[in-house]
């Protein structure tokens, strides 16, 4: 028995994923729900890219390539051929069948119990009926003979009687066509019992197996397309007017569920109380906040809160302290060796924006300068309990020619500068320590962007832009191919 290949479409917005995510979860987080968003114009994906496997007959295939402008993506998964899982399938399917079938006999067992009684009785009419046709008919003939009353009284009781014949003949047909249904129910009842039995009965714990071993790709295919390569940014959607032309604010991007938390820093330097604002609508509408006193002032606007703890880079030092918000208390410092602090290395806009701390879906990065690398960027990945660096990668983009910077699964993107005209136009994957530059615009809609930082459970950019607290939507573009059995 040939069985075809079977495709499972599992579509997922790459913003929540991405671009439905700005149409409904983000202006939702923000309290804008009339609110619409345009739609990535960097981000237009109109073809597949993805490959069907050369030879579907040895394993399972998972597979994605983004489809349409919308950034939407299309895990796909390819079963194998000639496999148990699909005769099992089909069995069960099949068992389905039959049980709709048997189901529907009964009902027609029924249907034809009260046709057969209806009929019995219309029958009986129709006898009556006829009886008094023929009466009329002789009292039509014999009129002069009978008084006018008598005639009257039996013609009005033949005309109550004669809307009953087409009634009566309904009711033939009814009882034909459920006997006719009978038949069918009958013959097709055979038909699937003498399949089911050449078929056989197969294994439906190895059939549920399988069935959720699908399920886990399914999950993982979901879990990859977390990442992929930006090909858009929206346009902004400002949230909030406060504070001074720098700065920065956040949400933790591994905040369990229910804790919308706002965090808020103002200014870049000589500065260490931070606002917690219980939601995003609270942050919007009100000044109702709790303040938190750092133990040392922040430098720059490159703090991020990450699963409860706040990290910033202690002012006038290379320092990183992690600082538990819950407790208040010092967690974790370190010393981010050589690297440049104190208006050393410098974004362009310059702020003490030497040490820029950044996380997305593979955790906690630094991003900064050294002599040894003579002023270009330098990417440290960094345990977020020990602050440890794990690996670094040096490039060849001068720290201080960079506006601003932020890093979606493992790759830094650089903005060209921070006022006016604005786009990213430099990306270093560091999965594959290469670099390329692109030309992504996006909307500097207040000339002077101070903080810009990705949030991969939001999938949006946050920015504090003269004065301004800013969301941007991002679109991100996927290939995802396993070949793991």
């Amino acid at each position: 028995m040939s069985v075809p290949l079977l495709k499972i479409g599992v579509v997922l917005s790459t913003m929540a994923m991405i671009t439905n995510w700005m149409s409904q979860t983000l202006p939702s987080l923000v309290g804008l729900n009339t609110t619409k968003l345009s739609a990535a114009s960097g981000g237009t994906l109109d073809r597949s890219t993805g490959v069907l496997p050369t030879n579907p007959e040895e394993s399972w295939q998972v597979y994605s390539s983004a489809q349409d402008s919308e950034g939407r993506c299309i895990c796909t998964v390819v079963a194998p051929q000639q496999t148990m899982c699909s005769r099992d399938a089909r069995t069960k399917q099949l068992r389905q069948l039959l049980e709709k079938v048997q189901n529907m006999s009964q009902s027609i067992e029924v249907l034809d119990r009260r046709t057969q009684r209806d009929l019995q009785y219309v029958e009986k009419m129709e006898n009556q009926m006829k009886g008094l046709e023929s009466k009329f008919k002789q009292v039509e003939e014999s009129h002069k003979q009978h008084l006018a009353r008598q005639f009257k009284a039996i013609k009005a009781k033949m005309d109550e009687l004669r809307p009953l014949i087409p009634v009566l003949e309904e009711y033939k047909a009814d009882a034909k066509l459920v006997l006719q249904f009978k038949e069918e129910v009958q013959n097709l009842t055979s038909v699937l019992n003498e399949l089911q039995e050449e078929i056989g009965a197969y294994d439906y714990d190895e059939l549920q197996s399988r069935v959720s071993n699908l399920e886990e790709r399914l999950r993982a295919c979901m879990q990859k397309l977390a990442c992929g390569k930006l090909t858009g940014i929206s346009d902004p959607v400002t949230v909030k007017t406060s504070g001074s032309r720098f700065g920065s604010w956040m949400t933790d991007p591994l905040a369990p569920e229910g804790d919308n938390r706002v965090w808020y820093m103002d200014g870049y330097h000589n500065n260490r109380f931070v606002r917690e604002y219980k939601s995003m609508v609270d942050f919007m509408n009100t000044d109702n906040f709790t303040s938190h006193r750092l133990p040392h002032p922040w430098s720059g606007t490159g703090q991020v809160v990450y699963n409860g703890s706040i990290y910033f880079n202690k002012f006038q030092s290379h320092i990183i302290i992690r600082f538990d918000l819950k407790t208040e208390t010092i967690l974790k410092t370190r010393s981010l060796d050589y690297a440049g602090y104190n208006n050393m290395y410098h974004y362009a806009w310059g702020g003490h924006s030497d040490i820029d701390l950044m996380v997305d879906e593979n955790g906690l990065w630094a991003v900064y300068a050294t002599n040894q690398n003579a002023g270009n960027i330098v990417i440290s990945k960094l345990d977020p309990i020990s602050l440890q660096i794990l690996q670094t990668w040096n490039t060849s983009y001068p720290k201080r020619s960079a506006g601003e910077a932020f890093i979606i699964c493992g790759t830094l993107y650089v903005t060209n500068g921070y006022s006016g005209g604005t786009k990213v136009h430099y990306a270093y994957q560091t999965n594959a320590s290469t670099y390329e530059y692109i030309d992504i615009p996006f909307q500097n809609k207040y000339s002077h962007i101070s903080m810009l930082d990705y949030n991969p459970k939001d999938r949006a950019l946050y920015a504090w832009n003269n004065g301004h607290q800013i969301l941007y939507n991002v679109t991100l573009f996927h290939v995802i191919r396993s070949d793991e059995l």
